[in-house]
């Protein structure tokens, strides 16, 4: 999820307020992680975009950015993961999600994560077989299926393994 995403969903579904912004209730701006710049830059771009309207100190969402927070809420499905965190990890997943689909292949690791996969590189993970079938028709569902591929290990992964 993009900082500009992050912001409209916040606008949207408020938790605590001040002076236009989510806070946390100790007041501090759930968006404490970036930078101030680039908070400023995402609302900005949000602004130019006609999602939001900033006046002076407060921000407000528009039913354009409304609209863009419920399709993205709708669009993207959140599973459950059915494996225990120590089950054994013998499925090699790997993927190449083109960068038009950057939602879907940070909604796709997301969910490997979910999953107790462990990254070996940004897009080859490893976790246990076999990934829930709900998942994978979701997958085909938005498209992806042509991009991921998957192996199943003869013996388990163990990114500890100090054999020598």
């Amino acid at each position: 999820m993009s900082i500009g995403d992050k912001i409209l969903k916040l606008l949207f579904e408020p938790t605590h307020r001040y002076k236009g912004i989510s806070v946390s209730m100790f007041g501090i701006p759930t968006l404490f992680p970036y930078k101030k710049q680039s908070i400023n830059n995402a609302v900005c771009q949000l602004s130019k975009n006609g999602y939001i309207l900033k006046n002076g100190d407060y921000v407000s969402i528009l039913p354009k950015g409304r609209k863009y927070v419920e399709s993205k809420k709708a669009r993207l499905l959140t599973f459950d993961s059915p494996y225990r965190k120590e089950a054994p990890k013998n499925l090699l997943v790997m993927f190449d999600i083109p960068e038009t689909k950057k939602a879907e292949r940070e909604w796709f690791r997301f969910h490997l994560r979910r999953f107790n996969y462990e990254m070996i590189q940004k897009s080859v993970w490893v976790g246990p077989a076999p990934l829930p079938k709900d998942f994978l028709d979701y997958v085909k569902e938005i498209k992806l299926k042509k991009c991921i591929k998957t192996f199943k290990l003869a013996k388990s992964y163990n990114l500890y393994n100090t054999q020598t």
